[in-house]
C-alpha cells in the first residue's frame, strides 16, 4: 500500500505541472459518453471530459451558479430574460429553460463519470498503473458525489443512475429517489472517492485529491446537521497549511486577472482561450462589453460598502460612470478565463465555525469567524450567545459568498428562508423538475409538490 501512495505521489507531481494541458486537450468534451476507454489515454481523455462537463456553462461554468444566488436577496434582475426572473421571484416554472439546461448538464456529467467508473478498473493496458487507475476513478467518484449533492439540494427527489448508458437521457424507467436517498448516494460516492484518493503533493485546485473529498465531506455532514462530521473534516483541510491560506486581502484569490488556482481554493473549475467562461457576461455591464442580467442589490450593495461590514470584500462590486452598480467577481475578458470557485478554504472555516456554534462551542467558532473578518479587515465579532453567533455566520457567508452558489442554499438548510425571504411555503424551497424530463419518465418521474 505504502508503494501504490508513493507511485501515485510521484505520479500526481509529475501530473500536476501540467494541470491546465490537462483540461485543455482537443476535444473539448473527449471522449464521447459512448466510446470505449479502452487504455489509460482513453481513460485519461475521458476524465478530462468529465471535469469538461462540469465546468461547462449550463453546470459550473454560469447556469447553476444561479441557482444558488439569484433566488437569495443579494442579486437584483436587470435585464431582459424573464427565465431568470422567475428565480428572483420564486415563481419558477417547470418549463423555464434553465431548470432544463442545468438538468441535463448534471447528469450528462453523472453518466460521463459512471463511464469511468464501470471501465477504467478492466482496462487492459500493462503501462496503466494501479495507482493510476485508483486516481483517475476517484475523481469519477468525487465528480459524481458533487454532481448527486447538487442535484439533491436543487431538486431533492430525483432519479439515481449509476451504470453508464449511450446517452444521459436514458433514464426514463427510472423512479423517483427520496432526497434521503440521494444524498446516502453522495456520501457511498465521497466514501469511495476517500478510499481511492491520497492527499496533495502541491497545490493543486483544479484535480480532486484526497483532501477535496474531505472539504465536500464537511460541507455534506453541515447539510445533514451532523455537527460532530463536519468538524472534523474540516479540520482535516484546515490542518494543511501548506496548500490552502486565506489570501489576503479578500480580492487576492481572483484579482488581478493572473490569480487562479491561488491557495485559496480547495476546488476550482479552470478555463482558456480555448475554453473560455461566459459568466461574466451576464455581470458585466454593457460598457465592458457584458449585458448585466443581474447586479447585486441594493441591500447587498449597503451590506458590503458598510466598512464595517464588508470590509475589503467592497472589492465585490464596482460602479459605472452612470452610477450603475455590478457585481466584479467575475471580470477577465480577452479570454474570459475566470475560473469558478467551488469550494473555498474560507467555506472550510465557516462551516466549521458553523458546526462548532451548534455543538455551543461558541469561543472555539468565533475564533474561525474571526479568521474570516480579520482577513476582510474588520474588528473580530462581538457576538456571544449561541444564537447570535450563528446569525453572524450566516451573514458572515453572505457577504463572503456572495456570488457564489451559497445564499439560497444556506437560507433554505437552515430553515431561514421564510424569515430572511419572506418564503413561506416550503414547497418552493425545491424547484420543479423539467416539464420535458417529466413527460418523457411515462409516468415514472412525479413533479415535486407545489408544481403539479
Amino acid at each position: 500500500m505504502k508503494y501504490l501512495k508513493y507511485l501515485l505521489v510521484a505520479w500526481l507531481i509529475s501530473f500536476g505541472l501540467s494541470c491546465s494541458k490537462f483540461l485543455d486537450v482537443q476535444p473539448r468534451d473527449a471522449v464521447s459518453d459512448e466510446q470505449t476507454i479502452i487504455d489509460k489515454t482513453s481513460a485519461n481523455t475521458a476524465l478530462r471530459g468529465v471535469y469538461r462537463k462540469l465546468a461547462a456553462d449550463n453546470y459550473y461554468g454560469t447556469l447553476f451558479q444561479t441557482f444558488g444566488y439569484l433566488p437569495g436577496d443579494n442579486v437584483q434582475w436587470t435585464g431582459s430574460q424573464s427565465v431568470i426572473q422567475q428565480f428572483i421571484t420564486h415563481k419558477i416554472n417547470a418549463d423555464n429553460g434553465n431548470l432544463q439546461s442545468v438538468w441535463s448538464a448534471i447528469y450528462a456529467t453523472v453518466n460521463a463519470a459512471n463511464h469511468i467508473i464501470a471501465k477504467v478498473p478492466g482496462v487492459q493496458d500493462a503501462t496503466f498503473t494501479t495507482a493510476e487507475r485508483r486516481q483517475i476513478v476517484g475523481e469519477a467518484y468525487f465528480i459524481r458525489a458533487l454532481c448527486y449533492f447538487d442535484l439533491a439540494r436543487v431538486w431533492g427527489n430525483v432519479q439515481i443512475t449509476l451504470t453508464p448508458t449511450q446517452s444521459a437521457s436514458d433514464k426514463s424507467d427510472l423512479k423517483n429517489s427520496s432526497q434521503a436517498e440521494v444524498y446516502a448516494q453522495v456520501l457511498n460516492d465521497l466514501n469511495a472517492a476517500d478510499s481511492l484518493l491520497i492527499p496533495p503533493a502541491s497545490a493543486n485546485p483544479v484535480r480532486a485529491n484526497q483532501e477535496t473529498v474531505w472539504a465536500l465531506k464537511a460541507r455534506y455532514y453541515l447539510y445533514q446537521g451532523d455537527w460532530a462530521q463536519a468538524v472534523a473534516y474540516a479540520g482535516k483541510v484546515l490542518a494543511d497549511k501548506s496548500n490552502y491560506v486565506l489570501q489576503r486581502p479578500y480580492s487576492a484569490f481572483f484579482s488581478p486577472a493572473s490569480a487562479v488556482a491561488t491557495k485559496e481554493s480547495v476546488f476550482e473549475l479552470s478555463y482558456s482561450a480555448t475554453y473560455p467562461n461566459s459568466h461574466r457576461n451576464s455581470w458585466q455591464p454593457p460598457v465592458n462589453s457584458g449585458t448585466r442580467q443581474w447586479a447585486p442589490s441594493d441591500a447587498f450593495v449597503a451590506l458590503v460598502n458598510d466598512p464595517l461590514i464588508g470590509g475589503n470584500r467592497n472589492a465585490l462590486v464596482a460602479k459605472t460612470s452612470a452610477g450603475l452598480w455590478y457585481g466584479n467577481l467575475y471580470y477577465r475578458s480577452s479570454p474570459a478565463v475566470d475560473p469558478t470557485y467551488v469550494i473555498r478554504i474560507a467555506e472550510v472555516y465557516l462551516i466549521r465555525a458553523e458546526a462548532l456554534a451548534q455543538q455551543g462551542k461558541t469561543e472555539d467558532a468565533k475564533k474561525d469567524l474571526d479568521a474570516i473578518r480579520d482577513r476582510a479587515g474588520l474588528q473580530p465579532t462581538t457576538a456571544d450567545s449561541k444564537e447570535a453567533v450563528l446569525l453572524a455566520i450566516e451573514n458572515e457567508r453572505r457577504v463572503e459568498f456572495a456570488f457564489e452558489p451559497h445564499r439560497w442554499f444556506d437560507l433554505v438548510r437552515t430553515k431561514r428562508a421564510g424569515a430572511v425571504l419572506n418564503l413561506t411555503d416550503t414547497r418552493l424551497y425545491l424547484f420543479p423538475i423539467p416539464a420535458n424530463e417529466i413527460a418523457l419518465a411515462n409516468g415514472n418521474l412525479k413533479q415535486n409538490p407545489g408544481y403539479e
